[in-house]
């Protein structure tokens, strides 16, 4: 029997997208979720060891997300990825971030395990994702009052589309060998929000305006959409990173993978212009 792929998240942001690709490829993926409701889903629960055997059976390949609600990721899921191994998975692809040194916090503690107990890994770190325009907390504003709201100053991001990650981590599940390394994933250019601003103010045909608050500021509006004091605080010092320059890098990291250059953000733009739809 040919071994599987298991996509954990596989109904998420980059998992839904990876499970795309691979049918693409002619891989039948399995697709790893907590509440599946499909014939082609998989009941797995990082927090439930009850999932794991049934999930990891007859698995060579595992996409790795960790879970999204607690920041000890390596806690989390050191019981899945033990019992993974033990069910003879050798090759993982783990999701991290451009922010996350391997032996930091979150899943940065996960890439140090990955180092030290798999035979083949690789750890994706992308910069932040134009999806965060299209799908989730910018969209709201761009659509509703022709506004993006940030700390970031006149800081730079090399904005990646969650496609071009799945396309990386598929690239990674398939190969026949892989090196034993992480990837700093961005697009093909660093580009500040007001750069943002322009670029869906020419493509919707109305000016999107790019208001620049301070930290606290930020951290206040995020407070009153309902977010934990910590959250938002934690969230609006990520911007003050960026207006620090921590993601102003371009990296050759999808094209060395793919054999594609990534998608710009006014490419994403141009295919996605229905999520700022105002009719």
């Amino acid at each position: 029997m040919t071994k599987s792929i298991l996509v954990t998240g596989g109904t998420g942001k980059t998992g839904r997208r990876v499970a795309a690709e691979l049918r693409e490829n002619r891989v039948v993926p399995r697709i790893a979720t907590r509440n599946p409701t499909a014939d082609d889903h998989q009941r797995f629960d990082w927090k439930d060891p009850t999932t794991f055997t049934e999930a990891f059976e007859n698995v060579r390949a595992v996409y790795l997300v960790a879970p999204t609600d607690c920041v000890d990721s390596l806690a989390a899921m050191k019981p899945g990825l033990e019992m993974a191994r033990r069910a003879g998975v050798d090759r993982f692809v783990l999701l991290s971030a451009s922010s996350l040194e391997e032996g930091g916090p979150m899943m940065g503690a996960v890439h140090s395990w990955l180092r030290d107990n798999a035979p083949e890994w690789a750890v994706l770190r992308p910069t932040w994702f134009m999806q965060n325009f299209s799908e989730l907390h910018h969209r709201g504003p761009v659509r509703e009052e022709s506004a993006i709201y940030t700390a970031t100053g006149h800081g730079r991001v090399g904005f990646i589309d969650a496609a071009d990650i799945a396309a990386c981590a598929v690239a990674l599940l398939t190969a026949p060998e892989i090196k034993n390394t992480d990837y700093i994933l961005t697009g093909p250019e660093a580009v500040s929000y007001d750069d943002v601003a322009q670029i869906l103010s020419l493509h919707l045909g109305r000016k999107i305006v790019h208001h620049s608050l301070t930290i606290d500021e930020l951290a206040e509006r995020h407070r009153k959409q309902g977010l934990p004091d910590d959250y938002a605080a934690t969230l609006a010092a990520m911007d003050g990173s960026i207006a620090a320059g921590s993601e102003d890098r371009v990296t050759n990291s999808v094209l060395e993978l793919t054999g594609r250059a990534p998608n710009s953000i006014s490419e994403f733009v141009q295919k996605n212009l229905k999520a700022w739809s105002t009719d």
